[in-house]
């Protein structure tokens, strides 16, 4: 007898994943900021670009929350951040950027360089980063908020002609965003940013801007609202989690050796708890995560093994 569950294909209400991509200077802040404000509601947004987030402050009328995080950007420190708005009451949260936490001190990069230095052994050390950097994707999928992440594009120059001057010019272009590949399937829409601040929508499941090229704008994220919740309402099933499976997760979360270790297993508790909308195991998940974070800080202080 089958164990698989078939049913009728049907366009549920959906949440956000929005990712950007662009070289310097093409606008992958600002743009967040206005397509998030049609999304309406309170936006909050993980600043990993020493205080850039604050430039624009005066840019919406509503105004938005900033959560600084500086190194190391481990992707555990990501998904802490994540909660930690989830829990604010945001309703949009902006990771700008995601890129640190692949490629900046301490993002997924360096600690595999430094596991593989240690180990002698690069591919062992996939082996531990891969789930720690999967474990943050899958934050940002089962957020129960708006997700827009904006990450760095590798730069090149090009020399072309000037169709208007008929002179050589050099101009800048953004290529592959500096991710982990294939980041950009993660996302239900994906736009790819230029320096005159134009979006290029190559990813497009939403199937409103496919192929096309456009300034993100306030009405972008008024656009993308009225299509996300054109579906139907998930059936909200709330079940109460079986207590030796609560108390597995808290074992897991009181037993982790390291911050990266307690926000791994805190992330898959978060997931379990949240796939059954069981509010009270969340609060007791999150009660002993914190727990366990200020004894692991407490040790690192005095330098004791945990």
């Amino acid at each position: 007898m089958s164990t698989f569950e078939i049913h009728r294909a049907t366009k549920r209400r959906a949440k956000l994943r929005l990712g950007m991509s662009g070289p310097a200077g093409s606008g992958k802040t600002y743009s967040a900021l206005l397509i998030a404000s049609g999304l309406g509601g309170r936006i909050g947004m993980i600043d990993t670009e020493h205080g850039s987030g604050d430039l624009y402050a005066d840019l919406l009328p509503e105004g938005y929350d900033v959560l600084s995080l500086t190194p190391p950007y481990t992707p555990s420190r990501y998904i802490e951040a994540i909660h930690a708005l989830e829990d604010a009451g945001v309703s949009t949260i902006i990771v700008d950027s995601l890129t640190h936490a692949w490629s900046g001190e301490g993002g997924s990069l360096d600690r595999q360089g430094k596991i593989a230095d240690k180990s002698g052994n690069s591919w062992q050390a996939w082996r531990q980063v891969t789930p720690e950097h999967n474990a943050l994707v899958e934050a940002l999928l089962q957020s129960p908020c708006h997700i827009i992440a904006t990450m760095r594009a590798k730069t090149e120059y090009v020399q072309e002609k000037d169709e208007r001057t008929g002179k050589q010019v050099v101009r800048k272009i953004g290529l592959a965003p500096i991710m982990r590949d294939g980041i950009e399937y993660e996302f239900t829409t994906f736009f790819e940013l230029d320096v005159q601040h134009m979006a290029y929508v190559g990813k497009d499941r939403t199937r409103l801007f496919d192929n096309m090229i456009f300034r993100p704008e306030i009405e972008t994220g008024h656009q993308l609202l009225g299509w996300l919740d054109s579906g139907e309402d998930f059936p909200i099933m709330r079940k109460t989690m079986p207590a030796d499976q609560k108390n597995e997760l808290i074992d897991s979360i009181d037993h982790a050796r390291s911050l990266d270790e307690l926000f791994k297993a805190f992330s898959t508790a978060y997931r379990a708890a949240n796939a059954l909308s069981d509010s009270a195991a969340l609060s007791e998940l999150t009660q002993a995560k914190d727990r366990r974070k200020a004894e692991l800080e407490e040790h690192e202080e005095m330098g004791e093994p945990a």
